[in-house]
């Protein structure tokens, strides 16, 4: 096999789950109906978070951009994959191809960011109530917002930069949409040193964050715990155990997906784990965070209200 012809003239074939053709049509259904929840309940939080003065809080600002984020990765990749499950068309060209990696990678880069200074808000809401509302200034909000944007940016940039630098051999990518591990597999030099910057890189994104992540709870949970109340207590637990559940599932996944060697890398795994990644967490994040929330559900059931008296 050829050394693969890098330029905006070449393509790939996503050879997704035609391996399963008895599977295609049920992983299609699921997938609409998993898509569309996705589509509804975070542009919900999106825009109750807009319409409604109580939820203009640090910790809603973060939960809109996380919820921007899901509706984003979920639309980069799911759409694409539902044309292929129906037989339309596998291809994609290879500037498409190095789009939808950025993109993909630009997102989650973010995310893994987003979900540092989600944690540091609750650390400052239960370590720091006191001084909360001036720890937690719209200013800097906004100012941490945009440092994890270009953060993952940054990082998008610098990997695919390094993935295009890359010899491939082969047009066939066994995934469902462009994605890095399945890359480096179609690798056909030895290109040991840049993948050993990639992993770096990736390594930088993921476990540093959750490193002070997992720190940030060692003090809340050292507070919580000095807590008297035992409603104050399962206030606080409540709060930071949906971030803990979501930073679980994300962190998970990622680093199953993007730390592990190329050799050990299971390409027929990978599509299933990408799926809980791409559609099923992004449509548990708002359930898991804050659907069940009361404030959500005041917000909530205010618009609808509203929505019937105004028709």
């Amino acid at each position: 096999m050829g050394i693969f012809n890098i330029s905006f003239g070449g393509g790939f074939i996503l050879v997704g789950f035609s391996d399963w053709p008895q599977l295609e049509f049920i992983l299609f259904i699921y997938i609409v109906i998993f898509y569309s929840l996705t589509l509804f309940g975070n542009t919900t939080i999106i825009i109750l978070a807009r319409l409604d003065l109580r939820l203009r809080t640090p910790m809603y600002f973060f939960l809109s951009h996380l919820s921007f984020l899901d509706l984003c990765y979920t639309t980069s990749t799911v759409p694409q994959l539902l044309i292929s499950l129906r037989g339309h068309d596998q291809t994609i060209s290879y500037a498409g191809c190095v789009a939808q990696l950025f993109i993909v990678l630009a997102l989650g880069s973010i995310e893994s960011m987003l979900l540092v200074v989600m944690a540091f808000d609750r650390y400052a809401a239960v370590c720091r109530p006191l001084h909360y509302t001036t720890i937690m200034h719209p200013i800097l909000c906004l100012s941490l917002a945009i440092a994890s944007w270009l953060g993952g940016l940054v990082n998008s940039l610098i990997q695919t930069g390094l993935m295009m630098a890359m010899p491939l051999c082969g047009h066939h990518l066994n995934h469902f949409f462009c994605e890095m591990p399945v890359f480096l597999k179609l690798a056909c030099e030895d290109t040991g040193g840049t993948e050993a910057k990639m992993f770096v890189a990736r390594a930088v994104i993921l476990v540093c964050p959750a490193a002070l992540i997992l720190g940030s709870y060692a003090h809340i949970g050292r507070a919580v715990l000095k807590i008297k109340s035992m409603a104050g207590r399962r206030k606080a637990f409540g709060t930071c155990g949906s971030h803990l559940v979501v930073v679980s599932l994300f962190y998970g996944s990622a680093i199953y997906t993007y730390l592990q060697p190329k050799d050990s890398y299971s390409e027929n795994e990978g599509k299933f784990v990408a799926l809980f990644y791409t559609i099923i967490t992004p449509m548990l994040n708002p359930l898991i965070y804050t659907l069940r929330n009361k404030d959500v559900k005041g917000a909530l059931w205010k618009v609808l209200r509203r929505g019937r008296c105004s028709g």
